[in-house]
């Protein structure tokens, strides 16, 4: 058996791609709900209703789906590069730190600084902190071959350490009677809620607007241009006049400010303060939101959704019918599998000899 490339990409086998995805994963998801002794039309249907039956579940998928959205964008920025970040969960906690540093910590000075000034610094700090963290790695990759994947992998286990040692220490809260978190953000730093009586906020706003922001400067600067030739091939990039290490120099501050800024958002949005459990894994689902959504920033929107209402009904589905939740993770899982084959089958055919 061997693969042969296709003369042409046939635009309806890209349509049908992702519908033979999704069918595939519900059959398999299927065996398992099956498995677990529980009926499969009712389990899909509790599992749609959870994530996106009613305004609460909505508000539920959407509050979940902003960090997604910006971890998301973060791979995908970076992918495009062939600069595989894997440390977007490390960037998220820092960004986060960065913003309690700045909008929670500043007491004591004398000087009461104004929410329009403090805000935006607090903002430009996560991303600054997020930009810096991947940028080592980055030029350890361009400048010396180190693979990125493992640096910035092990990256998240030294900034998760730093946070644990920074909670019980410099940024613990001393009225939170001992439970490592840090101190909270001022209230006027906190961002509006979007839908009143829920949690969405305006942090949604943010995720949209950087989401068409990535995407036009991949469609229309000479920026984008350079990031998708680099990662098309790097070799040709380069004797074409692209600027290698600047161009990996930017695209790992522009990947790394995003994951920063997710942190920022989340703490701004919903938690108010750091804690160890503040991402269930955000930056690792962001890898499989941008794979998903084939690298393309747009594409990133509605595979944020998808992930999030999938988590969020998961619970609903676990209770009603006592299926585990962790039934979430496998579609999700088995959708970017079934997804990257698909996508391949469609570029190329196998041969059997």
């Amino acid at each position: 058996m061997r693969l042969e490339r296709r003369p042409r990409t046939s635009r309806a086998a890209l349509a049908v791609a992702p519908v033979g995805a999704v069918l595939f994963t519900m059959a398999v998801s299927a065996l398992l709900v099956l498995w677990a002794g529980a009926p499969v039309g009712r389990t899909y249907a509790l599992l749609l209703s959870g994530g996106f039956g009613s305004v609460f579940a909505w508000s539920e998928t959407l509050t979940r789906a902003i960090p997604l959205i910006l971890t998301g964008l973060s791979a995908t920025v970076a992918f495009k590069a062939r600069l595989f970040n894997i440390g977007a969960e490390g960037q998220l906690y820092a960004g986060a730190l960065a913003a309690i540093a700045v909008g929670g910590m500043h007491g004591g000075t004398g000087f009461e600084w104004p929410v329009w000034l403090l805000f935006p610094l607090m903002m430009l700090a996560a991303a600054l902190a997020g930009a810096l963290l991947l940028l080592g790695p980055a030029l350890m990759k361009n400048k010396l071959g180190v693979d990125e994947v493992v640096t910035t992998l092990l990256f998240n286990f030294i900034v998760l350490l730093g946070v644990g040692a920074l909670l019980d220490g410099a940024m613990k809260d001393p009225t939170a009677m001992g439970w490592p978190q840090s101190v909270a953000l001022q209230s006027e730093l906190e961002l509006s809620k979007l839908i009143p009586q829920t949690r969405v906020h305006t942090g949604l706003l943010w995720a949209v607007s950087l989401a068409v922001m990535v995407w036009a400067v991949f469609r229309h600067t000479v920026l984008g241009f350079d990031i998708r030739a680099l990662g098309a091939n790097p070799r040709a990039a380069a004797f074409a006049g692209v600027p290698v290490t600047r161009t990996v120099v930017l695209t790992a501050l522009l990947s790394g400010a995003l994951a920063g800024l997710a942190g920022a958002i989340e703490v701004a949005g919903r938690t108010s303060y750091v804690t160890l459990d503040m991402s269930p894994g955000y930056g690792y689902s962001g890898i499989v939101i941008a794979m998903l959504a084939g690298l393309h920033p747009l594409g990133v929107l509605a595979a944020a959704i998808f992930v999030a209402g999938v988590l969020v009904g998961a619970d609903t589905m676990s209770r009603a019918v006592g299926v585990p939740t962790y039934i979430a993770d496998v579609i999700v899982a088995t959708s970017l599998i079934a997804v990257l084959v698909a996508t391949l089958l469609t570029q190329y055919r196998v041969r059997w000899k």
